[in-house]
Order: structure tokens, then sequence, then C-alpha cells
């Protein structure tokens, strides 16, 4: 099956000559990110297979039945009991998050599924729902990203998404840590004079990319970040690469016990928000009946006032009756469940891979709740370094030419008997255990506390 994709329509092209316009008008970032969402361009799609809802039911007992779990039993967790988690990002004014949620969220990741795992419930941002966030066209999109065995230089990229000079490039770039970087203000100073407009677009999405989406070094754009972008005009999508990356940086805060989140965080809470509708009305206001991905990514990182010893205690005792399971902008659809050989879904991001189980969170896609197949998981990261990463990287990349997908069909009760046989003996890795004493409803865990500038309001 064939798949051609213009990279920008009419009115698409009409829309960046607005963002541009108000950015030279304002000079700031902030004015661009209101008007402006991903671009994500698209490819061919080699092979795909779609599955009945009861062969893949059926599939994925046994596999798990006869492969077995995740982690085996007698695992001892080597997680801390805490992770303090930075969320520190680029300056980007109406980008705000809420930090509290967001380093609790941190503490219910769970490595062992690639999951969040709240109380009785599993969560986690899938492609199906990121690609929806993104407004990415509804195509089967399986080109993933793949660091290629030849690429241009760090300066070869730059001059092709920049236009500008080798010497230009040379003087602005600079090494942070292990990697090359290029400043942002030097592509802030192209976005706001470059003579070739087509140029500006690409620079400022390049732009989005290095800062908001996968920040490593704060206020510049690195190599990594530069080889994804410049691999979209061959038609790769970004989507795994940034849930590869979201997972990975998760992982490692919970392994070390502390770090610096590398990812999307508003997108992640923006993900988290769709699935709470409560929270949603509680705390930010928002209604998703009329979605525009862009607008709720910033209304639902707007700062708010919850206590962290608050969301811990909601989360840590989420019930199934809690959830939003379909989240409302989701138009139904089939299901990436598995790649070639493997059993799940693996992802290649920038700087290492990972996998992660959509069957194991099918109620996401209003679907009953089977055994998922899990065997594996844990082992599935790596980082794209020393001798044998590169073969790793080559089966996975093979494996998403040959993807299998789930019809959408709901049928009977939200979970079979088996699930909820599997999910109690079901082995984590140091979750937090609901405390069902102390548990009260989710409207008094989400007190929200008036702001400095309330109080100094309300005194004056």
């Amino acid at each position: 099956m064939t798949v051609v994709v213009t990279p920008l329509s009419g009115s698409e092209k009409l829309r960046l000559h607005e963002v541009f316009a108000s950015v030279q008008d304002s000079g700031s970032l902030s004015g661009c990110i209101r008007n402006y969402g991903f671009r994500v361009l698209l490819w061919r799609t080699d092979f795909l297979i779609v599955e009945s809802n009861a062969n893949v039911y059926r599939w994925s007992e046994q596999t798990q039945l006869k492969k077995g779990d995740s982690i085996a039993a007698g695992h001892m967790s080597e997680l801390s009991g805490y992770t303090r988690i930075s969320v520190t990002q680029n300056n980007l004014q109406e980008l705000k998050i809420d930090e509290r949620l967001f380093r609790t969220l941190a503490q219910f990741w769970n490595p062992a599924y690639s999951c969040f795992t709240f109380g009785e419930v599993d969560l986690v941002p899938t492609v199906e729902e990121y690609t929806a966030l993104l407004r990415c066209p509804r195509f089967q999109v399986d080109r993933i990203y793949s660091r290629a065995v030849n690429v241009p230089t760090f300066p070869k990229k730059l001059m092709a998404i920049t236009g500008m000079s080798e010497q230009w490039i040379t003087a602005r770039i600079k090494e942070k840590g292990e990697c090359k970087c290029i400043s942002w203000d030097a592509l802030k100073g192209l976005i706001l004079t470059h003579p070739d407009e087509a140029k500006r677009v690409d620079v400022f999405a390049l732009s989005l990319y290095g800062l908001m989406v996968l920040p490593r070094a704060l206020r510049y754009v690195d190599e990594a970040t530069t080889d994804l972008f410049h691999r979209l005009s061959k038609r790769v999508t970004s989507v795994p690469a940034i849930l590869a990356e979201t997972f990975r940086s998760l992982g490692t805060c919970r392994k070390a016990g502390a770090g610096r989140f590398v990812g999307c965080a508003q997108l992640l809470l923006a993900w988290f928000y769709s699935h709470f509708r409560l929270i949603d009305k509680v705390v930010c206001r928002v209604f998703f009946e009329d979605y525009s991905p862009l607008k709720d990514i910033i209304a639902s990182t707007r700062r708010v006032h919850v206590p962290e010893e608050n969301w811990i205690a909601l989360l840590q005792n989420l019930q199934s009756k809690d959830v939003e399971w379909r989240a409302p902008w989701m138009i139904p659809g089939e299901i990436l469940y598995r790649c070639g050989s493997f059993d799940w879904v693996p992802l290649l991001g920038i700087w290492g891979a990972i996998g992660y189980a959509p069957l194991l969170v099918l109620r996401q896609f209003g679907l009953r709740q089977f055994v998922p197949g899990t065997h594996g998981l844990t082992q599935s990261e790596f980082a794209y370094r020393g001798a044998d990463y590169k073969k790793r990287v080559g089966e996975i990349s093979s494996a998403w030419n040959k993807t299998c997908r789930l019809k959408r069909v709901a049928i009977g009760p939200a979970t079979t008997p088996e699930y909820v046989e599997w999910r109690g003996r079901r082995i984590n890795d140091n979750i937090l255990e609901p405390d069902v004493e102390g548990a009260r409803p989710m409207e008094e865990y989400l007190q929200v506390m008036p702001s400095e500038l309330e109080i100094m309001k309300q005194e004056f």
C-alpha cells in the first residue's frame, strides 16, 4: 500500500504566513507556539496485517502463558522509594507545567511494563493517542525514524535545514556535554531575518523540537534532534521517537532515583488530563468537546496548586471508574499492537530504544481488556552505544516493515476474568501500594490551593 502526502497544503502555508507575521511583530517564541503545531511527515507502508479481536485475544493469552511475564516471581526491586525528578525546561512562558503533578506522575512509572501503574489502573500514552494529539494525518504510519549508517555531518545537516554557509554554521556550533549543539539565539535570529520563508519555517520547526519536544540541552538544539528533523523530509514520523524518549527518560530517572526529564512534559500532561474528566473540570477548566490539541496542551499546563501529597494519594488509590478510558478526541480505528517477531511494539528514539505493550491498555481504546503478552519488555531498553546496538536497531527497523493491528470492536465487559486474575498476581517494580483505608473521593483530593497572587488579592 502506498501513501502519498504533500508536505504542506495551501491552507497550512497560509497559516504559517500568519505565524511568521506574528513572530516578526512580537519577536517572541510564545506567539509562534500559540499558532503552530508539530510538522510530521508520513511515508510508505510496506506490509500491514489487520487481525480480529478474537484471534489476537487467543494469541496474546497463549503467548503470555508460554513465555511468561515481563519479570519473574521473586524479583527484587532496585528502585528508590521516591524519585526526585526535575522538570526544568526552557523558559517558555505560555507552556509552564504543573511541577507537583509531574513529579507525582514520575513516582508511578512502572519500568517493568513501560506504563504508569496507578492503584488498579495501568495507563500509557500510545502511538495512536500521540498521533491524534499532534494532529498527524490519519494514515497507517509505519516507517519510523532510525539512525542511518551513513548520515551527513552535523554542519551539513544544519546547512541543509537553515540554508546558511558552512562558515556561519561552524562558528555557532558548541559542545554541550557529550553532544554538539547550536544555540536557540542563533536560530531565533534566522527565524526573524532569513530571506527564504521556507527556511524560516524549517528553522522554527527545528527549534520547537529542540526546545520543547526533546529539550536535552537547555536553550540549545543538539545534533540528535537535528538528525531526527532532517529525516522528516524522508517521510518518517517522529511520534515513536517522541514516545521512546519519554518512556526512556521516565525509566532512567526512576532507576537513578533522580534526574531531569527530557521530553515534552506539556504533551504528556495534556494526555494525562484527557483521561480524567473530573480533574479536567476541577483543576484545568478545560473541556475537550471542541478539541484543539495545541490549545489544550497550553491550557492544561496552567499552574495549579493541588498539593503533591494530594496527587500521590489520589493516584495511589485510583480506580477504574475514575478514568475516562477512551480520550474524547480519539476517533475509533485500528490499533498497532506488535511489530514483526516482537510480542509488543518496539520504539526507536534519537538516543536509544525501548518497547511498550499496547495490549496492556486496551481499555484506553474502549476495548475489552485481556491478558497482554509482556515477555521481554524489561530487557527491551538500550542506548545507542556499545558494540551491538546497531544490530538491535536493524532488527527493530526491519520489524516495523511488518506491523500487526487489532480491529477495534468493543465486546462484553471491560475485562476478562483471566486478566483480573493475572493483574492480581502480577509483580510490579516498586509501585506505590494502594492505601485503601485512606482512600477518599477524587473531589476531596482535588482541593485547589489559592495561588500567592489570589491570596494577596483577597487580603487587599
